[in-house]
């Protein structure tokens, strides 16, 4: 294929296909289709990474440009509330999580028609959520737990099913039901709602958008295989859809809960709708046209393959936190024997364990005797390692570095002066009462702003800063929570070693 620019997906194409086959299924369903709409909405990074080229909000410009005909219904699981369950990107509850896309979609000229909350039980969290949203002019309708779901197809296609539902008035012939997260609801939402159109004679369609695994890839190809690293504590498998095989003879890539669930999804539409056959398998299902949109296959595997290295790490990390258990870091670690893969094939693994090696026996000893080192690889490929000191996390000391290099600034300049980090270590110690002294990425930042004010050179480094996003970063240990925050502000693709910066468990 050919390339374009280092970019392995063309965003204009995917555009123009993804319209015209979503407004080709409204069409069939005489102009009424719900849209149950899988993955992120807005900022999927993800696919940014194993798409290079992938802008992260392709999709909100795709509603952008059908916005005259969509309506847009949010959907939220009631446990996921009451459960605080965090979207990890972002480091925030899928309740906020909510809000946020709320106001996102609010600045793209969108508006959410509605939010439900799912299998509600009354539980006090969700009715807080309820009560925020209904204050602020937001319509909420609640769905209760269907007695037998999903087996019993009698009770949940009648009256005591969906029929128990509220209609949702929707007034566009495209409503889009998108959720924060998985297993939010969307397409019992979904199926309530063409059930409750029916009943009052409208032929609402339903219909699936996912965009990974993509449909029209091999089974193992790497941005396939990527997205099985991805959602490993989901326990999702990509599979051949064994139905679009044997109806069309066709070799189509779909996961294991889709596949499973659909007989089950078939014979409900089937009684919803009065008609059978209407979908023959669970490709028949989806509109997503992204793997026509791929210019350059080489550049995907390559980045398809160190998305797993990456999502290698995660787990590997999680579960030294405690978050998650073991089976998701084998899994992965499985994938990465399948396609040969190292944790050192991600480049700037080796630059930042070197750096915490040379730390050992300098100035470079932090606080714990923990030697910490970091690398980021530049828009240009050159790689910038940083340490850790008694005045400076590692996280800081390469972000300074990096942005030095950027702004070709001599290594022998400090950006800030030893008096300064001394004047803050005096405030952490004298006033604060702090222990640990050495400034994470956040305070560097924060002083680095300040020092911007009366130093040109900090100021054009600072300006620096932007190209960051989107970088590739590796660190030695798991981050603080300051240096976490940081590296998640200027939007770098972050992995680290399963190894902690300190001994001292409230700190890690």
């Amino acid at each position: 294929m050919k390339k374009n620019n280092g970019h392995s997906f063309d965003n204009e194409k995917y555009l123009a296909e993804q319209t015209t086959a979503i407004l080709e299924r409204v069409r069939r369903f005489d102009n009424k289709l719900y849209l149950e709409f899988g993955g992120k909405l807005m900022f999927d990074y993800h696919a940014s990474r194993v798409l290079p080229g992938y802008d992260p909000n392709v999709k909100m410009r795709l509603l952008q440009g059908l916005k005259e005909q969509t309506d847009i219904v949010l959907a939220i699981y009631a446990g996921h509330i009451e459960s605080r369950k965090m979207r990890a990107d972002f480091g925030i509850t899928y309740d906020a999580d909510a809000f946020k896309l709320i106001d996102d979609l609010r600045e793209w000229g969108l508006d959410v028609r509605a939010v439900v909350i799912t299998r509600f039980t009354g539980q006090p969290a969700a009715i807080a959520f309820q009560n925020k949203l209904e204050r602020r002019g937001v319509q909420v309708y609640v769905h209760k737990p269907i007695p037998g779901y999903p087996a019993d197809v009698d009770t949940i296609v009648g009256a005591d099913g969906y029929g128990a539902n509220p209609l949702i008035e929707t007034k566009k012939p495209l409503v889009v039901v998108t959720g924060p997260g998985p297993n939010s609801g969307k397409m019992a939402t979904c199926l309530s709602q063409v059930f409750l159109e029916h009943q009052r004679g409208v032929r609402a369609g339903y219909a699936k958008f996912e965009t990974f695994p993509i449909w029209n890839l091999p089974l193992q190809h790497p941005v396939n295989v990527a997205y099985e690293a991805a959602t490993a504590e989901l326990r999702d498998v990509n599979m051949i859809d064994p139905y679009h095989l044997e109806t069309y003879n066709q070799r189509s890539v779909n996961y294991n809960r889709d596949i499973e669930s659909f007989p089950l999804l078939r014979r409900m539409l089937d009684r919803i709708m009065g008609e059978k056959g209407l979908y023959k398998s669970p490709t028949d299902m989806g509109v997503n046209r992204a793997g026509f949109a791929i210019i350059d296959d080489a550049g995907a595997s390559e980045a398809g393959r160190q998305e797993i290295i990456r999502r290698y790490f995660r787990y590997a990390c999680e579960y030294a936190i405690g978050t998650l258990d073991e089976e998701p870091a084998k899994r992965v670690a499985r994938l990465m024997e399948e396609f040969a893969l190292k944790p050192e094939d991600r480049p700037v693994v080796d630059p930042a364990r070197r750096a915490a090696r040379t730390a050992e026996g300098e100035e470079g000893k932090g606080n714990q005797g923990i030697y910490c080192g970091a690398a980021v690889e530049l828009p240009d490929g050159t790689i910038v390692t940083g340490k850790n000191s008694p005045l400076m996390h590692a996280a800081s000391s390469v972000v300074l570095n990096a942005i030095k290099r950027l702004a070709e600034i001599p290594t022998k300049i400090d950006l800030l002066s030893p008096a300064v980090l001394e004047s803050i270590a005096g405030l952490k110690k004298d006033i604060l009462r702090r222990k640990n002294l050495s400034l994470n990425l956040e305070e560097t930042l924060l002083a680095l702003s300040i020092s911007a004010m009366t130093n040109p050179s900090v100021r054009m480094a600072m300006e620096q800063l932007k190209q960051l996003n989107g970088c590739e970063v590796h660190m030695s240990h798991i981050p603080t929570p300051g240096d976490e925050m940081g590296l998640r502000y200027l939007g770098v693709n972050l992995t680290c070693d399963p190894a902690f910066a300190s001994n001292k468990l409230f700190a890690s």
